[in-house]
């Protein structure tokens, strides 16, 4: 069942949107889920955006995918698809996405290198169930031509409820660190910079980018910072009612994003490395933005001697 009941946005609210982002010089707008590719629209909505110039990036778990769709897919000057996968076997995978989602996963993947997709990375929520499998689930990339993406686990919308069966130890935290670490190759969300060092500051950001560089806007255009930050107390406000850059400017929300200050992290020697993690994660956690991320390596490490041997 859909997280949010009301009524998606029609074509030409999609439409109109897009022609506001482009007024606004928006260069970018990635499209997740739920699942995009359900909508029978979706590749107009693609290629209107392409009209402007602005670049599109599609997450999909990849069980929705025909030859149809992969063959118009493929023909569209899309920067990336990124296809969930959660094992690296079925095993795994369906006992945290539905039984006999994997085959349909990898079913996909094939349809979108049969058709010539060139832009393809898997992605990973790192958990416990699948953490064992992360060398296999780069392996099964490396497999397809595709690059590697892992997420981190966070407690926001149904992942809370999920949050003590799922989420990390401490000692598989400082093993995904170190792997991470040796492996410059592997993309990562910008909320792993709370247990990863300074080497990969080069590859994205060091700090939450909501109410800086992104938003999070929903099927129904309600507007939040990020997709994790999705409780009635942080929407901003609806597409279909206001205006973009009035919301960027203005929001209440936004501006406390912008303004979190986490005393207790400004000492720290990582703090310009991570600016005190995640606050989404910091939030469902602490029930506070202006705490450190509970997951962050330091508040940890001194207690967890780090295994020699790597993920």
């Amino acid at each position: 069942m859909r997280e949010n009941p009301d009524p998606e946005l029609g074509l030409r609210q999609c439409f109109e949107f897009i022609d506001e982002l482009d007024r606004l010089s928006i260069f970018q707008i990635n499209f997740g889920g739920g699942e995009p590719l359900l909508r029978e629209d979706f590749p107009d909505i693609l290629a209107y955006a392409h009209t402007k110039g602005i670049t599109t990036c599609v997450s999909t778990n990849g069980t929705a995918h025909d030859e149809s769709l992969a063959r118009k897919l493929s023909a569209m000057e899309l920067a990336r698809i990124q296809v969930s996968v959660d094992g690296a076997t079925a095993e795994t995978n369906d006992a945290i996405r539905g039984k006999g989602t994997f085959n349909q996963i990898i079913r996909g993947i094939e349809l979108l290198k049969k058709h010539g997709f060139k832009h393809l990375s898997l992605n990973t929520v790192v958990t416990r169930k699948n953490f064992r499998e992360i060398g296999p689930i780069c392996e099964l990339a490396g497999y397809f031509g595709a690059r590697i993406r892992l997420s981190r686990f966070r407690p926001s919308g149904n992942a809370k409820q999920m949050w003590e069966k799922y989420h990390l130890d401490r000692e598989q935290l400082i093993e995904l660190s170190e792997f991470l670490n040796a492996h410059p190759e592997i993309l990562t969300g910008d909320s792993f910079f709370s247990i990863t060092d300074a080497t990969r500051r080069k590859l994205g950001l060091n700090m939450c980018g909501a109410a800086r560089m992104t938003l999070s806007v929903l099927p129904d255009g309600s507007v939040y910072p990020c997709a994790f930050l999705r409780d009635a107390s942080f929407m901003v406000g609806n597409i279909a009612r206001d205006r973009l850059d009035s919301l960027w400017i203005h929001a209440p929300v936004l501006n406390r994003i912008r303004n979190i200050r986490i005393e207790a992290c400004e000492s720290c020697s990582r703090f310009p490395v991570c600016h005190g993690g995640c606050p989404a994660v910091a939030h469902f956690l602490t029930k506070s933005l202006d705490q450190p991320d509970p997951e962050c390596i330091v508040s940890f490490r001194e207690e967890i001697q780090p295994y020699a041997e790597t993920v």
